[in-house]
């Protein structure tokens, strides 16, 4: 015989069925035929009811009905995609929320700590920015930075051009620091018209004779610099050929930055991951004008017009979210390298693949930092050096994740360090390098 499984011991027994005593007891209730109709399918199963077992029933069939017709209203509440609401889902907080800036968890994650004050090898950053000319006393400051961290090279990207560039070769070699800071020449972008191109090439060739030892480009190329008539000044610009091909000429490499990160082309919402540093840099933003890809499109097409100029890449070529992408660059252009400069954030939060894509490219990456904060390169030392776990990153508003150590072995560490900028750069010394 079925039986009504008790679903709540305070309200709900398990009857058996009372014959004739219970259809008295039906006909006499003021329930009447309303019971009646709700009960019929009990009195097939031969079911018999108590009163109290009625009301148990009656407020299930009721909250039944309810859960039928308020089904939609929480499937209209879900995000689109789940199959169900999450926990929490649709509370607020009963305290006060904290800003972006004000939220620093600390977490309660206990793990091996192994901070990397100074390099394990000799360091040429090849990416740095220092005044040209630099003073005694302001070469005094940088030299106590590059001594507490193990850099041997720093070079100096800002080198201008003409009188400029040969006062700050000028002042390198008088210095007591003897070759432990170069140049780089620049090119001023503005007002490019038909015969600029040969008239910066045979400049450059002049700031090479004086000193310089390669060429950066900076930003401006591609997204602000302009041609004479007012339109944009594209980075693939035949106008620009001579410069390049007179840096393969002369064997020294060109270090350009082209574009931004990704992200800061992107719509300024909260699924943006620079949303922070958006909101504190203006002049980072760049939700209107030329396009990444663009950008991206050009430089690239630059590139393989000129197979025998070295480009060093600035910035991993903002592809250090992307390695497959970044793989594909270096496998297709045998002449193009990257610096790791002012993106560590992207191979601290994706070691394992970092680690292999180190490994794999050991020969085509340089080690450079951009800024000149000294406290800050040991996280790139911790970052490059060792397999700790969950660490922060020096700078918030650039990410606000943790970063995990990559491990790379020493003969890989050798080359990022300084093994790569030597062979690209044949004007630096090498004596402090023994290896």
């Amino acid at each position: 015989m079925a039986r009504l499984e008790e679903w709540s011991s305070s309200e709900v027994a398990v009857v058996a069925p009372k014959g004739a005593r219970a259809a008295k007891a039906e006909q006499n209730s003021a329930y009447g035929s309303l019971r009646s109709f709700f009960l019929s399918p009990f009195k097939v199963l031969n079911f018999d009811l108590r009163p109290q077992t009625f009301n148990v029933m009656k407020r299930l069939l009721l909250t039944l009905l309810a859960g039928t017709l308020a089904a939609p209203l929480l499937v209209a509440q879900q995000t689109p995609g789940q199959v169900r609401p999450r926990p929490a889902e649709g509370r607020e907080p009963e305290f006060k929320p904290p800003t972006i800036r004000e939220y620093k968890p600390k977490s309660q994650l206990v793990t091996p700590q192994h901070p990397v004050p100074r390099a394990k090898f000799a360091v040429i950053d090849i990416h740095s920015h220092q005044p040209t000319p630099i003073s005694p006393a302001e070469f005094d400051r940088v030299m106590k930075g590059m001594e507490a961290n193990n850099l041997q090279i720093l070079v100096n990207l800002s080198g201008s051009s003409g009188d400029r560039l040969r006062q700050g070769a000028d002042a390198l070699r008088a210095s007591k620091y003897k070759d432990r800071m170069v140049l780089f020449a620049n090119v001023n972008f503005s007002n490019v018209a038909p015969g600029f191109g040969a008239k910066a090439a045979r400049q450059l060739d002049l700031d090479l004779k004086a000193g310089a030892m390669g060429l950066k480009i900076f930003k401006d190329l591609g997204m602000f610099d302009r041609k004479a008539d007012g339109s944009r000044l594209q980075v693939d610009d035949p106008e620009l050929d001579a410069i390049w091909e007179t840096c393969a000429r002369n064997n020294v490499p060109v270090l350009i930055h082209i574009a931004e990160p990704a992200a800061f082309f992107e719509p300024l919402d909260y699924s943006n991951e620079r949303w922070l540093e958006l909101s504190l840099y203006p002049d980072r933003r760049h939700q209107d004008g030329v396009r990444f890809e663009q950008l991206i499109t050009e430089r690239n097409n630059m590139i393989r017009k000129h197979p025998n100029t070295k480009f060093i890449l600035a910035h991993f070529g903002w592809h250090g979210n992307d390695l497959a992408r970044a793989g594909k660059l270096l496998d297709q252009n045998p002449n193009v390298y990257y610096d790791v400069a002012a993106v560590l954030y992207d191979f601290g939060r994706q070691p394992k693949a970092a680690h292999e894509f180190f490994i794999k490219y050991q020969d085509r990456i340089l080690f450079g930092k951009d800024s000149y904060q000294p406290d800050e390169y040991p996280s790139y030392w911790r970052v490059f050096e060792t397999n700790d776990e969950y660490f922060d990153y020096y700078r918030d508003y650039h990410a606000f994740w943790k970063l995990y150590g990559i491990g790379l072995p020493d003969q890989v560490l050798k080359k990022l360090y300084h093994g790569n900028a030597l062979r690209l750069t044949p004007g630096l010394s090498r004596s402090a390098f023994t290896d």
